[in-house]
């Protein structure tokens, strides 16, 4: 080998370049910041040059840190992918999704049995993610998302349905009939229920349902949409949510939707990584658009 730097050395530059941050970079390489940092110093004293600069909260490639990421980049996608295709090879790998918990209690694990049925091929494993398209050592095979473009770098991406999102209150909830006797109007006396993850749904669905978002009140919030949803169901308040989440619960009769659902920018994804090429992804994206599409869904307002 003729004169190689560090193999160590190489790949905390490449976690680091590609991460943007060196905190990221040892999460990743499970090592600590101060690891990252020598390594990377490494590198520079043998080239004479730095090959980074903090920039914010993250750093910045010099010149020379560009082009030594444009070699070394390659040869670790090159490795990764080797080893990935390694593994996919393999007789029993399993197909790995991830997707928030969310979507997975709600609308994934009640189709599964018919997923298997329909789809027997495909051994599916069940990775919770609450950001399953972000950047992490380990990818999963594809990542099921609620999503809005632009899309992540490195992933691609199968459209399956536009996203629908509206109001929804349990039947046992106390100022039911109050409301029902209002109409929409009344939501903007009511403490909403919300998640901290998506701030903008209450927002987005008043002003494309022509009311003021600014004279919405706000309750109790909650970390997850699963949490939100379950607070709604035992009528402890109105909620919003995708349609596809709660269509089981309003056909159940566990919700009602009098207000109606309104589309969003937003988009049900199934993407994954460009540098695989795994042919049970269009069989399950498929699969998935014409279980969106089957929904019954006669709350969309135009």
């Amino acid at each position: 080998m003729r004169n190689l730097p560090s193999l160590n050395a190489l790949r905390a530059f490449e976690a680091t370049a590609r991460l943007g941050s060196v905190g990221r970079a040892a999460e990743e390489l499970h090592v600590t910041h101060g690891a990252i940092s020598r390594q990377l110093r490494l590198l520079e004293e043998a080239l004479g040059q730095p090959l980074v600069t903090r920039q914010g909260r993250g750093i910045a490639l010099t010149v020379i840190g560009k082009q030594l990421h444009d070699h070394v980049s390659g040869a670790f996608e090159a490795l990764r992918d080797g080893w990935a295709q390694l593994q996919r090879d393999r007789q029993d790998a399993p197909f790995v999704l991830g997707c928030a918990g969310s979507l997975l209690a709600r609308w994934v694990i009640p189709r599964l049995e018919r997923l298997e049925r329909d789809l027997p091929a495909l051994r599916l494993h069940l990775s919770p993610e609450e950001d399953p398209l972000a950047p992490r050592h380990a990818e999963p095979d594809a990542a099921l998302a609620m999503a809005v473009p632009p899309w992540p770098a490195g992933w691609r991406v199968h459209m399956l349905a536009p996203e629908h999102i509206g109001p929804v209150v349990s039947p046992r909830y106390a100022g039911l009939a109050r409301l029902l006797a209002e109409g929409a109007a009344g939501l903007s006396g009511e403490a909403l229920l919300f998640t901290h993850s998506r701030p903008q749904a209450w927002p987005a669905w008043a002003q494309a349902s022509g009311m003021n978002a600014e004279a919405l009140h706000y309750g109790q919030g909650f970390a997850h949409l699963f949490y939100l949803l379950e607070a709604a169901v035992a009528g402890l308040g109105v909620a919003i949510a995708p349609v596809q989440l709660v269509q089981d619960d309003i056909d159940a009769g566990r919700l009602l939707a009098p207000w109606g659902f309104r589309q969003t920018d937003a988009s049900w994804i199934l993407a994954t990584p460009r540098r695989r090429n795994d042919n049970r992804v269009d069989a399950l994206a498929a699969w998935m658009r014409n279980e969106l599409k089957s929904a019954p869904l006669t709350s969309i307002l135009p």
